[in-house]
């Protein structure tokens, strides 16, 4: 078992309620159970020695190993060539009945040979509670092992010819080797409950086939509600996927990434953890998840984004909070767990997210954008009792927009006057006045109408850099901000503007490289924080997105194509990419994916239009 494999060296299974990290050898290194943002059970991804893996490999000399997804589901196999034969490992988690929250989760770990033979290790080490509890093992049978800590029980079942005996330096993990040939199978099923939950029944074969039919079908019939037709048909689904595996079914509330603590700048302290709903990351994916036809995940949102409009139950005190845990509860204390070394001894490793105490105006403009994305069914969507949460924000946000923030990038360096926080601002105003007028609510229209129309002045006054012509991070600033590529896409300013392009070209020729999007300059803006990051893959598909609207058409085709080679091997993209080309930050992540569609969907729009 490699130490640390490159962070985009994995494939992602789910069952919209958790989800688990799967090496191309065929390791676990990665799953939380019950919820994403439940403690973890596997977290070798973060501690090698600490954290506990489960793998299913092949140790045979000369191996080379293959990871596919079975298309267009989340089913991943892992293959492993040999000289001696050919064998797969195919991983899935069932989604049943995942909108019902529930403690137990299922991982299914089918071992097959369709060439020859092939001899497969098997080894579980659970690590619970991040590494910090301990737990015990119990063996009934060959095919039965228990293990048991902290509130939480592993039972892991094996079918076919799996004998499963103690390992490990205490005797409480368990190992098994197994040689199948051509055309025979095995399996190795955990099943994560609550301590002292009955054992699930034992692995037979009938069952097993029963359980991927019926995940394969379930994925098969979600893809095929998409709308999308458009030119890059394999790589939107694979995101719509990975979109919707990051939702946690129950509330119907995307996390922004998998996983927690993986760096921004091996070695750096850039490690926070992403297994919360922002409602930026969530408005956003919810509004591209709209543009190919998914309208009950839209609805599923709105639901939960409505309530916490109703609630107000923030540690900030403002009517939102930048995010959430998945179920709504808004206290997020961040932790430093300084017992795990870090993804390559990048340390600090942070449970939780301190910036949940952060004020950023702009998720106010992300939220009703996403509600407002619902179209011609907006009224019926966002209903009666939602309608008097939204126009009640925002007669709120009519006094409180004014004011000083961190920012969407959740910088550490103090408050400003951020241009995106204003233009996101304007965004909630003017939707909320488009949704007023076309479905007769009652709402404030002169005030929302004059916050709005003061604020499109602010910016062009004060956003405006005349010097370096283009819209900067922050009034007085002189520095470039990515996240500014948005301004168009809201309605702020029209994609022509003679303003617009030249911001255009100054972000081109300062923050891009290779296609590849940097968020700002930290040594030009300092944002508290040492040690600089990787290009931003978020900005990337949003400067596609830009170029299109433009009308720079072949510049953005190019630049788009360019990203997909960054992919991972399955069609997963983390936060950042490096100076080499490699994949950094947490994984998968939501931000990227949601831009690639909007950045598809954008560019397709605007190469059929052209071509008419």
């Amino acid at each position: 078992m490699r130490r640390y494999p490159p962070i985009a060296d994995h494939g992602l299974v789910g069952d919209l309620q958790t989800a688990a990290l799967v090496s191309s050898d065929g390791v676990v290194d990665w799953l939380c159970a019950p919820r994403f943002d439940s403690p973890s059970v596997f977290a070798a991804l973060l501690d090698h020695e600490r954290g506990g893996h489960f793998a299913v490999t092949v140790d045979t000399p000369g191996v080379t190993t293959r990871q596919l997804y079975f298309a267009d589901t989340a089913i991943l196999v892992t293959r492993f060539l040999t000289p001696d034969g050919v064998g797969e490992v195919a991983d899935f988690m069932p989604p049943d009945r995942p909108e019902t929250a529930s403690a137990r989760r299922r991982l299914i770990r089918v071992l097959r040979v369709p060439r020859g033979r092939v001899r497969f290790s098997v080894e579980c080490r659970p690590r619970f509670d991040y590494g910090r509890a301990g737990h015990t093992l119990d063996l009934p049978g060959p095919d039965t092992a228990v293990f048991t800590g902290a509130g939480i029980q592993a039972a892991l079942r094996t079918a076919g010819p799996v004998g499963l005996r103690r390992d490990g330096p205490d005797g409480r993990d368990v190992r098994a080797e197994v040689e199948l040939a051509q055309g025979e199978l095995a399996a190795v099923v955990l099943t994560l409950d609550e301590a002292g939950a009955p054992l699930p029944p034992p692995a037979d074969r009938a069952a097993l086939t029963e359980d991927f039919r019926r995940t394969r079908d379930f994925w098969h019939r979600w893809v095929r509600r998409s709308r999308y037709r458009g030119r890059w048909q394999a790589d939107v689904n694979r995101s719509a996927i990975t979109l919707k595996l990051l939702t946690y079914a129950p509330t119907g509330a995307p996390v922004a990434a998998a996983t927690m603590g993986l760096p921004e700048r091996i070695g750096g302290e850039r490690n926070w953890d992403y297994r919360y709903t922002w409602v930026r990351d969530a408005s956003l994916s919810v509004h591209a998840l709209l543009g190919l036809g998914f309208e009950e995940e839209a609805d599923a949102f709105r639901l939960w984004l409505g309530a916490r409009l109703r609630e107000q139950r923030t540690v900030t005190g403002e009517p939102l909070q930048i995010m959430y845990r998945v179920d709504g509860d808004p206290y997020l204390d961040e932790e430093v767990l300084d017992h795990l070394e870090g993804y390559r001894g990048s340390a600090p490793v942070r449970r939780g997210n301190g910036a949940a105490g952060q004020l950023q105006l702009d998720i106010y403009g992300e939220a009703v954008f996403g509600l407002a994305r619902a179209g011609g069914n907006a009224a019926r969507r966002i209903g009666w009792d939602g309608w008097l949460a939204v126009s009640g924000v925002l007669d709120w946000l009519a006094d409180h927009w004014d004011r000083p923030d961190e920012g969407i990038w959740e910088t550490r360096g103090g408050r400003q006057d951020f241009t995106y926080s204003r233009v996101m601002c304007w965004t909630a105003f003017d939707r909320g006045v488009r949704l007023a007028t076309r479905f007769a609510r009652p709402a404030d229209l002169a005030g929302w109408t004059a916050a709005r129309d003061a604020i499109l002045r602010q910016v062009m006054e004060r956003g405006w850099n005349a010097e370096r012509r283009a819209f900067t991070q922050h009034y007085g600033s002189e520095v470039l901000d990515a996240s500014l590529l948005l301004m168009p896409a809201v309605g702020f300013i029209a994609p022509s503007d003679p303003r617009w392009l030249s911001t255009l070209d100054a972000m081109g020729a300062e923050l891009v490289t290779d296609s590849l999007v940097y968020r700002y300059d930290p040594a030009a803006s300092p944002d508290g924080l040492s040690g600089g990051e990787g290009t931003f893959s978020l900005c990337s598909f949003l400067y596609v997105g830009a170029l299109a609207r433009a009308g720079r058409l072949d510049e953005a085709r190019y630049s788009f194509d360019k990203m997909l080679t960054y992919a991972n091997h399955v069609g997963l993209f983390s936060e950042e990419i490096g100076p080499a080309g490699e994949q950094l930050g947490n994984f998968p992540q939501a931000f990227t994916h949601l831009a690639l569609i909007s950045a598809a969907i954008a560019l397709d729009e605007e190469l059929d239009g052209a071509a008419g």
